[in-house]
């Protein structure tokens, strides 16, 4: 592990960013189901997903964006026995392309 000075910190958003993601339009691998109130599990994701792909909206109801999810299972694992989410992998060529180096 390498040591990175104070002034050189970066953040989060700007690591992410050195990812890219193919978008499969109209197919997303992450679907939450119908709610009408979110359970904790189902809320907790608005704060635990480290792409940030889930909010919630104007009615109070998780929704997700997958565009931009990395792919760590986070979601399945802490909805695992709520059943909250349909995840499936994304169809080959899409999803989360990290850069090496």
């Amino acid at each position: 592990m390498s040591y990175v000075p104070q002034d050189k910190e970066m953040r989060v958003e700007e690591k992410l960013y050195q990812n890219r993601y193919l978008v499969d339009a109209g197919r997303p691998h992450i679907k939450v189901l119908p709610h009408e109130t979110p359970s904790k599990a189902l809320l907790s994701m608005t704060h635990l997903c480290p792409a940030g792909c889930y909010e919630l909206n104007e009615r109070g109801q998780v929704e997700i964006t997958a565009d931009g999810c990395m792919e760590c299972g986070t979601c399945r694992i802490v909805t695992a026995k709520t059943g909250d989410i349909e995840w499936n992998y994304p169809r080959g060529g899409f999803g989360v392309l990290y850069k090496f180096g």
